[in-house]
């Protein structure tokens, strides 16, 4: 994501590496097993572009930005990784923005793989991932909530690039999300996961045991097309029925209403946080 924790040099060279080590694509089975017995309201649909960018901006630039190019912006909740202060992300904000028309993405960033070079305040191991999954999720909804997004909205976990040709750190990370996923259902939550196409998205996509993946799969894949269906990199009948999120543009320096930020740029097709 924009500047919270690598260059845009540096994710791509990451990403790069991470393609080398495993091609996209391979058909898996259908979602049928990503369901939960956990009851939860329906989520609520936005289709159309979305942005994202470190540290939420001020109420007044969102109200400049709200043109009608962009209908959504994703928003950091929490997580120890997460790069930028957030002195503008309150519960009042959350109100304000969503009334003046603003849909909002919650994303999480929560620990990153063992095999990752980068630097984070919390990385998993094989023997803490299930444990810390678990509390990653609870804390990722209680952030959620306490902004005033609602039970019924989605939750993305921010997993960055990482080689998933590297088994036993692959599987830690597995069982990271699957214990967050499931966490965040018990709080009657939708789980999102922000991942690279060839690398953390990847290994949802083609994990083998299909119990408690994510819901939504937002894809990481800087082509510059907005969609989330003609270069959608895995099986056809994954995350069908608008479930995808598509960033196909990072680090865009755009100025509206006075107001210059630095976003990246998505497709979005996917479930937004109910905060009405």
């Amino acid at each position: 994501m924009s500047g919270h924790r690598m260059s845009k040099k540096r994710r791509y060279i990451a990403w790069a590496v991470a393609a080398a080590a495993v091609l996209v694509g391979g058909g898996v089975a259908a979602e049928a097993s990503m369901a939960t017995t956990v009851s939860r309201p329906a989520p609520k649909v936005y289709t159309g572009r979305a942005f994202d960018t470190c540290a939420a901006p001020s109420a007044s630039a969102m109200k400049a930005w709200h043109t009608g190019f962009y209908g959504a912006a994703a928003v950091y909740v929490g997580g120890r990784n997460r790069g930028c202060a957030q002195p503008n992300l309150t519960a009042s904000w959350v109100k304000s923005v969503s009334a003046t028309g603003w849909k909002l993405i919650p994303l999480y960033v929560g620990a990153q793989p063992p095999c990752q070079t980068s630097r984070n305040p919390e990385k998993l191991t094989a023997s803490t991932a299930a444990s810390l999954g678990a509390t990653d999720g609870a804390d990722a909804v209680a952030k959620a909530s306490a902004l005033g997004m609602k039970a019924g909205s989605p939750v993305y976990l921010d997993m960055e690039s990482y080689d998933v040709a590297n088994t036993s750190c692959n599987n830690a990370v597995l069982t990271y999300i699957r214990a967050w996923d499931k966490a965040v259902h018990a709080k009657g939550y939708w789980a999102g996961f922000y991942g690279f196409r060839s690398s953390s998205a990847k290994a949802v996509a083609t994990a083998t045991n299909r119990t408690d993946l994510p819901d939504i799969l937002w894809y990481a894949l800087w082509d510059g097309h907005k969609t989330t269906t003609t270069d959608w990199p895995f099986s056809t009948s994954l995350w069908t029925g608008h479930r995808r999120g598509h960033q196909y543009m990072v680090n865009s320096k755009e100025s509206r209403g006075g107001y210059a930020i630095t976003v990246d740029r998505s497709y979005w097709d996917a479930p937004v946080a109910v905060t009405g």
